[in-house]
């Protein structure tokens, strides 16, 4: 009887320590599999508030806060001038980071079309109470001055606003025709009356398109539309060379040089006949 006792309990102290190995073994392996998900979590991306819109905005169509959502994104992939918050109270710490004050009741108008969940940027829609349009896009100080395009001019038909072109003036200068640069990389903000940059591809071609220039510049482009002509370049999307200063003149544009227009030295002759043959004999041209 006694051998039995002494067998079960060898048996039971064996078992006891089994079982506590493979607690402990499963312990481990949990606090591995935490210690590895900590790290991951640790590698996670951080995750921000973002405002989008809750559905589809055309370009120039009112929205409130019922139209906007907040989610979340990543922290680094936030884009410039995007809101956190829908309303805050106004001029509180967080008025900056939202798109509406409490107290405003007013819709803000799209300046872009948006597609839903898509951030809404502080660049792309009106202040309160704003449509969208010309005066909605003004920078401080700056000024919308329209100019006429040639409708015979290749590039009319490409023109959209976001466009960047060069201005040429051509007139005359001392009497002789010059065609300068005057205006290089020029901002368009409007064709035909239009701020829409997401309007459809059409290829009517423009008759007027409209710039944000500074009152200075105003002044300048006015002038040198009422003394010449002007002439657009389209500029290529991400071009940013300096072109320096052009003007080039009549005769540079044709390759006349001076000695090509000098006037040429008149040489007179007479013609005398000794015998069968004529001689003829350079002499003085006479004084006219």
């Amino acid at each position: 009887m006694k051998l039995i006792v002494a067998l079960v309990l060898v048996a039971g102290l064996a078992l006891g320590g089994l079982a506590i190995r493979m607690a402990q073994s499963q312990i481990g392996q949990y606090q591995s599999d935490r210690d590895a998900l900590l790290e991951r979590v640790k590698q996670m991306p951080r995750l921000v508030d973002i405002v989008v819109a809750k559905h589809d905005l055309k370009y120039g169509q009112r929205f409130d806060k019922s139209d906007l959502v907040v989610t979340q994104m990543q922290a680094d992939h936030i884009p410039a001038g995007a809101f956190s918050l829908i309303s805050a109270p106004d001029k509180s710490a967080d008025s900056k980071r939202a798109v509406f004050a409490d107290t405003e009741n007013r819709p803000r108008a799209a300046m872009r079309a948006y597609l839903a969940n898509e951030p809404i940027l502080a660049s792309k829609i009106t202040p309160p109470g704003m449509d969208a349009g010309i005066a909605a896009i003004l920078a401080p100080n700056m000024r919308a001055f329209t100019m006429t395009v040639d409708v015979q001019s290749s590039i009319s038909g490409f023109l959209r606003p976001g466009s960047t072109v060069d201005v040429y003036w051509s007139g005359t200068i001392n009497n002789t025709l010059v065609s300068k640069l005057i205006y290089p990389n020029l901002r368009l903000i409007a064709v035909d009356q239009s701020v829409d940059s997401d309007r459809p591809e059409i290829t009517v071609a423009a008759r007027t398109i409209t710039a944000e220039v500074s009152p200075e510049d105003v002044a300048a482009l006015t002038l040198a539309q009422s003394s010449g002509k002007l002439t657009l370049a389209l500029v290529g999307s991400g071009d940013t060379t300096d072109v320096g200063a052009i003007e080039v003149n009549r005769d540079q544009a044709l390759g006349i040089t001076p000695e090509a227009i000098a006037p040429q030295q008149k040489t007179c002759t007479i013609r005398t006949r000794k015998g069968t043959d004529v001689v003829e004999t350079q002499i003085p041209c006479p004084q006219q």
